[in-house]
């Protein structure tokens, strides 16, 4: 993109350069040999009315007399009446350049020539001055088009890594904006088609989560029905109500099946991971941001932590707890991580106020921020730990810490090694 949008500007830079660059030095060559010829004729006729005055006086012509308006390397060539000439100067060699002018009555004539070569000279000097501003132009040029390239380059690049998060899943919204229309209409769209993606997504698992609940509930109350009438007088109502047992049972075996499925799908792109690496990788990236307020990023990240995640993912979920620590917390930010049962915790807590009371049961509700922010950030984290089939928790309101669990890897997904950076593969 960046050389394409650089060679298309050089082009046109070029072309125009070319376009006027090439009339211009063809004037400007023509321009200089016209204002000498001009210069000559005017002399010659300075001159031929200066002998008129002289030979309507009936004095002897003298060019000395007119050697003010000769040329200091020109030479004057005066033909009388009488076809006698008169000569001022020395006749120069080589190419010339002469204008004539004829004195009174029309029986003499005036001849001023100077040598052609400093006026070719001239020439030159005036051709190259109009090339090398040609060049210049060129050279301003590739300046403006590689800060154009780059001013537009870069918000092409953002907006291409944007389009990419958010089909990983990172569904936050980015503040970037470019000054530029086009761009920031498509930026605009992004934050919406993400938003929009991220409200579709938590209504679906809520409905699937609330579909699998009412199942379970009911059959849960059917096989408690089915399993009271096994112990029935009459056999035939046993043997039906066993058959129903076991048809009920396979049911709940297939809607175990079809949650596990939906899981799968939507932890695609989870994979095993060195927790330890990752965690020290984002807070390599935090680190500064603390210590520009004065405020430490500690790390208590014990060694050999595997968990399935998607490493974009993991690093969204993380730097959105940072951001929170940096923005609501005080005080030095603990990033630490544990073994959990049957998952990997990963934490973060600062010395700060923590979440008032009446805060804290909403604190993941789209909308909800106890100090004026967006509250999107924690919505979209817990989303995003979701997606991977972890979760992420208010673990304890004061001081204020949360806790992503993330699932521990099956035996199958450990038969290559786990991703230690967030680069892949």
């Amino acid at each position: 993109m960046h050389r394409r949008i650089l060679l298309a500007i050089l082009l046109a830079v070029a072309v125009t350069a070319a376009a006027l660059g090439i009339p211009l030095g063809f004037t400007a060559w023509e321009l200089v040999s016209s204002l000498a010829k001009e210069d000559l004729a005017t002399r010659a006729q300075r001159i031929a009315k200066s002998l008129d005055n002289t030979i309507a006086a009936g004095e002897v012509i003298d060019t000395r007399q007119v050697r003010l308006a000769i040329p200091e390397d020109g030479f004057l060539l005066v033909r009388g009446q009488d076809g006698q000439e008169y000569h001022y100067g020395d006749r120069p060699q080589g190419e010339v350049l002469a204008e004539t002018a004829n004195l009174g009555g029309g029986g003499g004539q005036v001849q001023l020539t100077i040598p052609a070569e400093p006026v070719r000279t001239r020439q030159t000097q005036v051709t190259i001055a109009v090339v090398l501003l040609a060049i210049l132009s060129v050279g301003t040029g590739m300046v403006v088009a590689g800060v154009t390239a780059r001013r537009l380059a870069r918000p092409m690049r953002n907006i291409s890594a944007r389009a990419a998060r958010l089909g990983a899943g990172d569904f936050r919204p980015d503040a970037a904006r470019y000054s530029m229309q086009e761009l920031d209409m498509i930026a605009e769209a992004l934050d919406a088609s993400a938003e929009a993606l991220s409200a579709l997504i938590r209504r679906e698992r809520q409905f699937v989560g609330d579909v699998s609940h009412q199942l379970r509930s009911r059959l849960t109350a059917l096989q408690l029905r089915l399993d009271a009438l096994t112990a029935h007088s009459d056999s035939d109502v046993v043997e039906d109500a066993r058959a129903a047992q076991e048809q009920a049972d396979q049911l709940t075996a297939a809607l175990d099946e079809l949650l596990a499925a939906a899981r799968a799908a939507r932890e695609a792109g989870a994979e095993p991971v060195d927790v330890g690496a990752q965690l020290r990788e984002i807070a390599g990236h935090w680190g500064p941001v603390f210590t520009a307020k004065n405020r430490g990023l500690k790390l208590r990240i014990p060694a050999g932590l595997i968990a399935r995640a998607t490493p974009a993912r993991l690093r969204e979920v993380i730097g959105v707890l940072l951001d929170n620590a940096s923005r609501h917390g005080a005080g030095t930010v603990t990033l630490s991580a544990r073994a959990g049962d049957g998952s990997v915790v990963v934490s973060v807590s600062d010395n700060g106020p923590g979440v008032p009371e009446d805060l804290a049961p909403h604190i993941f509700d789209r909308g909800v921020s106890g100090v004026g922010s967006t509250g999107v950030g924690l919505a979209l984290a817990r989303a995003l730990a979701e997606a991977d089939g972890g979760r992420l928790e208010l673990a304890s309101p004061r001081p204020a810490t949360f806790s992503v669990f993330l699932l521990v890897p099956k035996s199958t997904d450990l038969s290559e090694p786990p991703l230690r950076s967030g680069h892949p593969r």
